[in-house]
């Protein structure tokens, strides 16, 4: 049922992920759904950079390790090699991006939650069909454009780090119910 899938999706890091590779037709179901994301006036703002080939997740892991560098005033070899680690270690990275309509005729904010409503699409998906997924949006992200063409209009709202993982997911927890996150007018 949605419901449970919705209830039990979780947060799964790269360091979580096995080497077991992602299948291209598994990336197409997920990408699908995106597609299937509600969208104002029909503009359809997602856009995904996919890094699925060992060889672009590796150019995409010496592109995230320079842009840190380049985005913080210290940067630490720590923090460094855990940014580049991320592509190495995942079976697939999308990178979200937004086409902002260039008629400009609605909210940015409309835009950006379509964005978001596809990446929850694709998470569940992922979810449903066992591949862990996390979205990050570091600090570095305005410097995607050095790596990757843009289109005018477009940008990037962050990195959806995709992996095959084994074993238990914690459960899910929240800190309030919903009867408390509501009134009834």
């Amino acid at each position: 049922m949605l419901t449970e899938i919705i209830k039990n999706r979780r947060a799964i890091y790269p360091d979580a992920y096995s080497n077991q590779p992602i299948d291209k037709s598994e990336i197409l179901q997920i990408l699908e759904a995106a597609n299937w994301a509600p969208t104002h006036k029909r503009t359809e703002p997602w856009r995904f950079k996919v890094f699925h080939s060992e060889a672009s997740r590796k150019e995409l892991s010496k592109f995230l390790g320079e842009a840190y560098v380049k985005s913080v005033e210290k940067p630490s070899d720590f923090k460094q090699k855990k940014m580049e680690q991320k592509a190495l270690q995942s079976g697939c990275v999308f990178a979200i991006c937004m086409q902002r309509d260039p008629e400009e005729r609605i909210p940015e904010w409309e835009e950006v939650a379509s964005v978001a409503m596809a990446v929850q699409n694709m998470w569940l998906t992922a979810h449903s069909l066992q591949i862990g997924a996390y979205w990050s949006s570091p600090a570095l992200l305005q410097y995607f454009g050095e790596h990757v063409s843009l289109a005018q209009g477009e940008r990037c709202l962050g990195f959806f780090y995709m992996g095959k993982y084994h074993g238990e997911l914690p459960e899910g927890t929240r800190k309030s119910s919903i009867s408390e996150k509501l009134v009834f007018v």
